[in-house]
């Protein structure tokens, strides 16, 4: 198991690469719903606040089931926020 310095190094740069790719979506695309646009970035905030915190304040019990268990609804909400953001991007070019 990694230690929680470098698992929270790799939650804040999960969320900047989706900040960044969130903020290009909105600054290039000319039609772009800005509401959706600023939900999604106050998503990605809120993402990275939970997981630091979650990763900051374990639970006690099977360390390791919990870390995994982190780790895998970390991926599946990066993906879901990576797909919004791609959805956002085709939705304005049609």
């Amino acid at each position: 198991m990694a230690n929680r310095r470098s698992l929270k190094k790799q939650v804040k740069q999960q969320t900047r690469y989706l900040l960044h790719a969130c903020t290009v979506v909105y600054i290039t695309t000319p039609n772009i719903d800005k509401e959706v646009a600023e939900d999604i970035l106050e998503q990605i905030i809120r993402y990275q606040s939970e997981f630091i915190t979650r990763i900051n304040h374990t639970e006690p019990g099977n360390v390791k089931l919990y870390y995994k268990k982190l780790h895998d609804e970390f991926s599946t909400q990066g993906a879901a926020i990576w797909t919004e953001i791609h959805q956002m991007a085709l939705e304005t070019e049609a």
